[in-house]
């Protein structure tokens, strides 16, 4: 399909990913094994759909130090994506936990590939390079159909100075956000032609669900989170980086992708993919694209908790192989009521998982109803706040004070209350 206007204007299909962290590993367990999966359901969803652009929104990898392992696994991936789509434009940025160096250092070789990976924020001379962020997207009949502002996780090194941004009042670090964003945009303007723009970051925005335990609040300063209104009015999209729940934020014109996998036992209830952008001139269409999860991630009980002696119970209910592979044994979250539980109950948790062909990575302890408000008996056994679940503990408060369970529009204030606080 082909619109008229200044110049003609092709539909181009971006895939938006991120938080891949590759060499990660769950509890000690590796995810080598499902990061081959997710890329091969990856690599044939380029192909599937046509895909014009691969957008990458940040974390790579999971350290900033990848093993050895982990890099020739992206760099392998690359070679992958650009035999199997050989015009397409891969555009790659650094999240809180790449090296920017380490992420760009082979740029000639991934150049060659069809890759722009940027890994920090550049300038010449004090003024923005905006030949390292501003990438020209080609469609399938080799013109140039819209740009990508690849802009990768602030750093204090990348961001306006703080000093003078602190002058205006209010927090100087969203100014500093808004005002490199603006610099960006003013610095591509000329060069966008009326075409489409695709804009990245890797940073938390306020709104978005955050997994407990797995995303740093990572701006400079302590800085958690900054509004979705920072980034260009005039964007087509912007694909962001660092939540791993696929989320629209204020509108889906700005998004989460989230991850490939769950990186934590939080996130087990995602539904974990990648989000394909169609755009064709001022219209734009968006569509998550589920992948399979490779290990299957049970949660025991589906529901509610269970006394520790029923857990044995729930393993043999799930009628597993005993002969599964200890790379495809699945996950298991456990949800344990606290009533009458000793103070050795993870080791036994563990004592009766090593009959299953499972893997335990999370146990929580939920605690009874009346003990949620009353005070700890002395005898009780003493829990941390990692072992509870803020979800259920407003779930237990919202039933004590209304006496009904609350509703999806209760837990979605809440959820976004936790994102804010």
């Amino acid at each position: 399909m082909v619109r008229a206007g200044r110049g003609s204007i092709s539909v181009i299909r971006v895939l938006h990913t991120g938080d891949w962290h590759i060499g990660q590993t769950l509890r000690g367990f590796s995810r080598e094994g499902e990061h081959d999966a997710v890329f091969a359901a990856l690599e044939a969803i380029v192909v599937e759909r046509e895909v014009d652009a691969l957008v990458v929104a940040g974390d790579v990898f999971d350290s900033q130090n990848p093993s050895g392992e982990a890099q020739a696994r992206f760099y392998a991936l690359m070679v992958r994506l650009h035999r199997a789509r050989p015009g397409m434009t891969i555009v790659i940025t650094a999240g809180n936990h790449d090296a920017a160096g380490r992420l760009e250092a082979p740029r000639p070789i991934l150049d060659a590939l069809g890759v722009h990976v940027v890994g920090s924020v550049r300038r010449r001379d004090g003024a923005l390079d905006v030949d390292r962020h501003l990438v020209p997207l080609r469609s399938s009949g080799g013109e140039v159909a819209g740009h990508v502002l690849a802009v990768s996780y602030p750093t204090a090194a990348c961001l306006p100075s703080l000093a003078r941004m602190a002058e205006g009042g209010g927090s100087p670090i969203v100014r500093a956000v808004r005002d490199l964003y603006a610099q960006l945009f003013e610095a591509s303007a000329p060069r966008l032609d009326g075409l489409p723009l695709v804009v990245t970051g890797h940073l938390h925005v306020a709104g978005g669900l955050e997994s407990e335990g797995a995303e740093r609040r990572i701006l400079v300063g302590g800085e958690h989170a900054v509004p979705a209104d920072v980034f260009p009015a005039q964007a087509s999209y912007v694909a962001l980086g660092h939540l791993h729940k696929a989320q629209g934020i204020g509108g889906e014109g700005v998004r989460y992708c989230g991850s490939l996998i769950p990186l934590s036992a939080t996130e087990q209830p995602y539904r974990h993919g990648v989000t394909l952008v169609c755009l064709d001139g001022a219209t734009r269409t968006i569509e998550h694209i589920a992948i399979p999860r490779p290990v299957a991630f049970l949660r025991l009980p589906t529901s509610g908790d269970m006394r520790l002696a029923e857990f044995g119970d729930h393993l043999k209910a799930l009628d597993l192989d005993p002969a599964l592979p200890p790379e495809a044994r699945p996950y298991i979250q456990v949800r344990l009521a606290r009533e009458n539980l000793s103070a050795g109950y993870r080791a036994e948790v563990d004592r009766i998982a090593d009959g299953f062909p499972v893997r335990v990575v999370d146990v929580r302890v939920t605690a009874p109803l009346r003990s949620l408000f009353e005070a700890t008996v002395p005898d009780a056994v003493p829990t941390r706040l990692a072992e509870r679940d803020p979800e259920e503990l407003f779930r237990a408060a919202f039933r004590l004070v209304r006496g009904e369970d609350p509703l999806p529009a209760h837990l979605d204030v809440f959820h976004r209350a936790c994102a804010d606080a």
